[in-house]
């Protein structure tokens, strides 16, 4: 069969979706990507075959960051509304409150990543006729494409679904208006068919979280397992050789480096603390922030950039943001985890791992160099978060892979064609 895969410009949102394109293709089906220009070499980098559709969109949200700062610095202490409706907190909200939240999320994010895709998107699958349409669960551009040319589709999820579990609390309560299915069905109307949920939330969901973590729904959900893919990546020497000491990696990603001023904890100080601590550090740093620690502690190491499915593994505890590849990774590989979220689900994603018990959580002004150390040593000291961070990797491990799934996406197909 034909299948489609497609989403906004941004790394970190397109590199979950790749082991499930290489599985799918090898399988023996033909696999694109679509997105929009200036996205290719990422997409042919991770040896997939890229259709650029629609205009340019490299920097879509470095460009909503720089023109809404307020939303932006806004996200980085939670959720927006209305998907702060998927966690706990938010008894009491009335759909009129949530319809407003839809209402300024599409005009500041939504409409702002599809609009520049949708009609290119629509021609291509019009005319190369998918079977399948795998999209991510924010890129509606895919779900319109897949009506507009009779195609099978669904979402694929890079973190916990609060899109479709916000979706769910907004219909529960009641009827009235509902901003984000009156922009999508001006689409239908334009291409020939009639608003649907599942252009909200799919014919089905692929999960790849694993579920003592995941975000429960009653939608089609299809779990898989986590396999992580960072980019083109080489494993140092140093790495190749075990660590006369236990490991402790600390990596921040990517995202507030690249998209805001800076991380919001300081890891001068993280590294001072844990200088006396008889571990190795290795801290991963873009250059300028590595060029912000005044002197490097003798127990650390910085680099640039080390992959994170080769470092983890090694690792007695990883100090991370809890983004959704850094944590899944760090999953899969059984190791106990010290968050320090920040935006978006990453509090939300940050609280459950510490509810199950394989992590431990800082946030806002917890942070402190002081008190990622104790974390630090709690996880080291305490075994119970070892065993729960191995109990969890199983778990993960025991998932069908993305090649086990392809079957069941074959048969979703054949039902909803």
């Amino acid at each position: 069969m034909r299948v489609l895969l497609t989403t906004y410009p941004e790394k970190t949102i397109f590199q979950p979706m790749v082991t499930l394109a290489w599985a799918l293709r090898t399988a023996g089906h033909e696999v694109r990507l679509a997105t929009q220009p200036g996205f290719e070499d990422i997409v042919t980098g991770a040896g997939l075959t890229a259709v650029p559709v629609g205009r340019p969109g490299v920097g879509n949200w470095r460009r909503l960051t720089e023109a809404y700062p307020d939303l932006a610095e806004a996200e980085r202490v939670g959720l927006p509304s209305p998907y702060d409706t998927a966690v706990p907190g938010a008894e009491g909200i009335t759909r009129a409150e949530m319809a407003d939240g839809y209402r300024e999320i599409l005009t500041l994010w939504h409409k702002q990543n599809n609009f520049p895709l949708v009609t290119g998107l629509v021609e291509f699958a019009r005319s190369w006729q998918p079977d399948l349409v795998i999209w991510e669960p924010t890129t509606y551009a895919g779900a319109i494409a897949a009506k507009a040319c009779g195609a099978a589709h669904g979402r694929l999820l890079w973190s916990i679904d609060v899109f479709g579990a916000a979706r769910e609390r907004f219909l529960a309560l009641g009827d009235g208006p509902d901003p984000l299915a009156e922009w999508i069905a001006g689409y239908g109307r334009k291409y020939g068919f009639e608003f649907s949920e599942d252009l909200v939330t799919g014919q089905f969901t692929v999960d790849p979280v694993p579920e003592p973590i995941r975000l429960e729904t009653n939608l089609p959900t299809l779990p898989v397992q986590y396999v992580p893919y960072g980019g083109a990546a080489t494993v140092p020497d140093w790495l190749k050789r075990p660590s006369e000491k236990p490991r402790i990696g600390l990596t921040l990603g990517t995202t507030a480096t690249e998209h805001f001023g800076g991380y919001t904890v300081s890891v001068p100080d993280i590294l001072a603390a844990l200088s006396d601590v008889d571990a190795e550090i290795v801290a991963t740093l873009p250059d300028a922030e590595a060029a912000k620690v005044p002197e490097v502690p003798a127990n650390a190491r910085i680099v640039p950039y080390v992959p994170l499915h080769a470092l983890a593994p090694t690792c007695a505890a990883v100090i991370n943001h809890a983004g959704p590849g850094t944590y899944l990774t760090t999953a899969r590989y059984g190791v106990p985890q010290l968050a320090v979220p920040w935006e978006f689900d990453e509090p939300e994603l940050a609280r459950r791992a510490t509810v199950h018990g394989s992590a431990l959580t800082l946030t806002g002004d917890q942070v402190s160099g002081k008190a990622v150390r104790a974390g630090v040593l709690r996880l080291l000291a305490e075994p119970s978060f070892a065993a729960r961070a191995r109990e969890l990797a199983a778990r993960m491990a025991a998932t069908p892979s993305p090649n086990d799934v392809v079957p069941a996406l074959e048969d979703l197909v054949a039902r909803h064609r």
